[in-house]
């Protein structure tokens, strides 16, 4: 499956295997990449990716789809500290996904819906499953998916804030991962902790940039 992904990816960017002098594995299968020169933290290579995109940036909140995390970097982009909640799919995006299913709305018009709300509705599990018996149990119950949605942002904000809390947060502040292109997470986590989030273009492959980036200096020594 590796090496399916790496010719799909030299194919479509027109670049011949002999051409790439250095390959980065990160990530959760990291260690098990046959085809990688290397494996580096993925806490590494996003803290490079976010220096990279954005130079000011002093604090990363990285919501995946397994995990979410929170790194300080210092002023060269290196990573100083970190936390990470890996135990748990609530709050990331996988939870997202478990309840754009059960809602029947598509997770790119979460945002959308969220904006709309007329009051956020407080969802009280915290675990995945619980919580989309707990949205079904709302659905049933005639409430809106507008208020539905906004209080499943509301729910993830307050996850990643409490983790968050539990190192020293200094602005920049920059959000990456699949979760920040869902402008309602990003508005929900600005609002609780009254910090302006900025989210790269391209923010859910910030890790893999950063990879990109330390395999390209390893190749230039």
């Amino acid at each position: 499956m590796t090496q399916q992904v790496v010719d799909t990816a030299l194919s479509e960017a027109g670049i011949a295997r002999e051409a790439v002098a250095h390959v980065i594995a990160t990530g959760y299968g990291r260690v098990s990449c046959t085809i990688a020169d290397a494996d580096v933290s993925e806490i590494t290579c996003h803290a490079r990716g976010a220096h990279f995109q954005i130079p000011e940036a002093r604090t990363v909140i990285d919501i995946g789809g397994q995990d979410s995390k929170v790194i300080t970097l210092a002023d060269n982009g290196r990573a100083l500290d970190f936390v990470m909640n890996d135990k748990c799919a609530a709050g990331t995006g996988r939870f997202l996904e478990v309840m754009s299913q059960a809602l029947g709305v598509p997770l790119d018009d979460f945002a959308d819906f969220s904006r709309r709300s007329s009051e956020a509705i407080q969802i009280s599990n915290t675990c995945t499953v619980f919580a989309e018996s707990e949205v079904i149990g709302l659905i049933a119950r005639k409430q809106s998916r507008e208020d539905i949605i906004a209080g499943l942002h509301a729910s993830i904000a307050r996850r990643v804030f409490a983790l968050s809390n539990r190192l020293r947060v200094e602005n920049a502040v920059a959000l990456t991962g699949g979760v920040a292109k869902n402008g309602g997470v990003k508005d929900a986590i600005e609002k609780v902790s009254g910090r302006t989030l900025i989210v790269p273009p391209r923010p859910q492959v910030n890790g893999a940039l950063g990879a990109a980036l330390i395999a390209f200096d390893r190749a230039s020594r």
